[in-house]
């Protein structure tokens, strides 16, 4: 009798104490669930699908989207191949669409297929704003980046103005089915088809890589060892160009000027490797894309160019840049 007596004491302590623990601890679960926040409400959903996701140049595209997104409350992805591959670009494009994302900004792409998608966005109410490289005769309602046939012009010119006595170029550029690559060759062209004493040479790809620079500027030098003097259309081309430049050790002085203003370009400016450079500012690109897909969800169609600024810098100038802040993030917040 005594043994049935404690045990059923001690089933009913056991009872007490898992209910005391039940309500201390449920009550706990309970508060912590009521501090959860609830999810973010965005006010859009764009994609920036990028020329070459870990690209330093679209780094900082997508650095000036992101700060813009974060100021206008919209979510952004940031999409783009592991190396520049349009059929890849326009995949991620054709899923974005699928996803029914707000809008979308990516390069503009020379193949019937981006025509086709810019379409099948514009049946289904998705913006496309292009950046960097445009595509006018598209379904795309604005373009945000430089003139990069002004940009070619302005290369040319500085050669003229840096340079004297007879000039033979070697173009190293990015790739020749890119239009802004092919903008900024036709735009140097021109600038220097009336000056006699610079003569174009020979044009090589380097798939805008550094490696890829290095191998053309080999090719060209290898080819044409009369070259003395080098224009880089993509962002890497300059620093390739003056390091295989570098190891020739060429008896002629030769000129090079590249495109873009990456920190080891400025290096090999101070240091008197590279003469020039087209400064882009690709900050404000991603910036003003964000904002030019936001006027367009309000209705304001009104201006479907937006140029961002482009220049010519030496040596001279990296001081005064560096006194300002980067040249990338000039965007006034």
């Amino acid at each position: 009798m005594n043994f049935k007596r404690w045990f059923y004491l001690l089933l009913f302590l056991l009872f007490i104490i898992n209910l005391f623990l039940m309500l201390v601890y449920g009550k706990k679960t309970f508060e912590a669930q009521d501090r959860v926040k609830p999810p973010h409400r965005y006010d859009y959903h764009f994609t920036l699908i990028s020329e070459e996701v870990d690209n330093e140049y679209w780094r900082l595209i997508e650095k000036g989207a992101r700060d813009a997104a974060g100021k206008y409350n919209v979510y952004l992805e940031y999409l783009g191949p592991k190396q520049a591959d349009n059929i890849e670009q326009l995949k991620f494009m054709d899923k974005s669409i699928t996803g029914k994302v707000d809008g979308i900004i990516i390069q503009g792409i020379a193949h019937s297929n981006f025509n086709q998608l810019t379409n099948k966005a514009f049946e289904r109410g998705i913006e496309i704003v292009t950046v960097d490289t445009d595509v006018a005769d598209s379904e795309r309602k604005a373009f945000v980046g430089s003139d990069n046939y002004m940009a070619g012009v302005q290369a040319g010119r500085a050669m003229i103005k840096d340079t004297k006595g007879d000039q033979y170029v070697g173009i190293v550029t990015g790739r020749l089915d890119a239009l802004n690559q092919q903008l900024r060759m036709k735009g140097f062209k021109d600038a220097i088809k009336k000056e006699n004493r610079i003569k174009l040479v020979d044009i090589e790809v380097s798939n805008i890589t550094k490696s890829g620079a290095l191998q053309a500027t080999y090719d060209l030098l290898k080819k044409h060892p009369h070259i003395n003097a080098f224009y880089g259309t993509s962002a890497l081309d300059g620093s390739g160009i003056a390091q295989v430049v570098n190891q020739f050790k060429l008896k002629q002085r030769t000129y090079i000027i590249g495109f873009d203003i990456l920190p080891q370009t400025l290096h090999l400016m101070e240091e008197g490797s590279i003469d020039a450079s087209v400064v882009q500012y690709p900050y404000e690109m991603g910036y003003q894309s964000v904002e030019a897909l936001l006027q367009l969800k309000n209705g304001d169609e009104s201006k479907t160019l937006h140029h961002t600024l482009t220049r010519v810098i030496h040596s001279n100038d990296i001081q005064d840049f560096y006194e300002k802040g980067t040249v990338y993030e000039n965007h006034t917040k």
